[in-house]
């Protein structure tokens, strides 16, 4: 069973993988210029380059990815660096010397609201003390992503406003709900958040962070121009579309197991909040099914994907996945298989993409407090021997949490 739940999530990260996905669906004019950017950009890009020949690009991948033998900046993700600035900046001036005749591709990913740093207002230092909270916080994406558009002269659709080129965009969703403008904070997208918004996130979690602060209230006093919104005559010269989203990666899984004879159901590709809220959640699933049959019979795998959140107060290590897996653990009552995993490839601080449950954990007899206690996910899951690792995958297509229940 072990070796089932690692074949479901390999074959799902296979038949999503980001150069078919983007193959299929590029349009069939020839850009002037490709911008790539995330954890899915060198093969997002390498699709065009081989649909279109020579076109002139800027590829932006994290660092320690393979670029497959393309020209790429490495930055660092996700608290940015002085190469993230310099992709930003790169980025910005190929944008601003374009003619308003000129086509743009821009293949958008996940992790590009780290990659493509350009700040507003704030200085380099400032927008990494900033990131570092805001993940710490427990804050959900599209609350990080209010504060960090305010504070980017390319997040929140600037991107679109510092050029007068047409851009289309192919976009790699790695969000609950594939909102286009929070995927890698929507550079050529309009944001619908406000400066007075981004400071309500700040008073949410007690951020005391005085220079990001000054900056956004003299952005809601209006000396600093917001973002791009829906009704900005600039969106004419913008279209879009979805190349891949967590449902794809779901039903990829969902299909290989009814291939190989099992009933599979999706709950959903959207559940959000926190880690540990989300595991007592499933948990208490797998005590229905088990009783009851409700709201489904057993035997049968479970899929659920979206992003969780994880407050972090210990000074252990760790990831969304990880957490969510050890607060599963503790809170059923009996033994069963499960895998959940980042479908880039890396959990949060942990190096793992995921991990495993599996009975032999249980037989080991681990407390999952003391554990629980430190946010100290990698600790549990490296004592219990079932770490699972596939080094960066090159895509990003959201959280997989796969469970077994019979």
């Amino acid at each position: 069973m072990e070796a089932l739940l690692k074949e479901a999530f390999l074959q799902a990260l296979e038949a999503t993988h980001p150069y078919g996905l983007t193959a299929r669906r590029l349009p069939s004019w020839k850009p002037d210029l490709i911008l790539a950017v995330g954890k899915g950009a060198a093969p997002m890009l390498q699709a065009a380059l081989d649909r279109y020949g020579r076109v002139p690009y800027h590829l932006t991948l994290p660092k320690g990815q393979e670029a497959g033998g393309l020209e790429a900046v490495f930055a660092r993700h996700p608290v940015p660096d002085r190469e993230n600035l310099r992709a930003g900046e790169e980025v910005l001036s190929l944008l601003q010397a374009l003619p308003p005749k000129a086509r743009v591709l821009a293949l958008v990913s996940g992790g590009g609201s780290a990659l493509w740093c350009a700040p507003a207002g704030v200085s380099l230092e400032a927008k990494q003390a900033l990131t570092e909270a805001l993940l710490r916080s427990g804050a959900s994406i599209r609350e990080v992503n209010a504060v960090r558009k305010h504070l980017s002269r390319l997040k929140g659709g600037r991107a679109l406003l510092a050029t007068r080129a047409r851009v289309h965009v192919l976009l790699l969703s790695d969000v609950p709900g594939d909102d286009p403008s929070v995927i890698a904070s929507g550079p050529f997208h309009p944001d619908p958040s406000t400066y007075a918004e981004a400071l309500a996130v700040l008073d949410r979690y007690g951020l005391d962070l005085p220079e990001v602060r000054a900056a956004l209230e003299r952005g809601a006093r209006g000396e600093y121009p917001e973002t791009l919104k829906p009704e900005d005559p600039a969106l004419r010269r913008l279209s879009w579309r979805l190349v891949g989203t967590n449902l794809d990666l779901l039903r990829a899984a969902q299909a290989f197991l009814r291939r190989e004879g099992h009933k599979a159901v999706i709950l959903s590709d959207r559940f959000g909040g926190e880690a540990r809220a989300l595991a007592r959640f499933h948990a208490e699933l797998v005590g229905s099914i088990r009783a009851h049959g409700l709201p489904f019979r057993k035997p049968l795998f479970l899929l659920s994907g979206g992003e969780a959140q994880v407050r972090v107060v210990g000074r252990g290590q760790g990831g969304r996945n990880l957490e969510f897996l050890l607060a599963l653990y503790a809170h059923l009552e009996s033994p069963l298989y499960a895998l959940a995993a980042d479908s880039d490839g890396l959990d949060g601080s942990s190096g793992a993409a995921g991990a495993l449950l599996t009975p032999g954990v249980w037989a080991r007899g681990l407390d999952p407090r003391p554990y629980l206690a430190e946010n100290n996910s990698l600790g549990f899951f490296r004592e219990a021997g079932t770490l699972l690792r596939t080094g960066p995958t090159g895509t990003n297509l959201n959280d997989f949490r796969l469970l077994y229940v019979d």
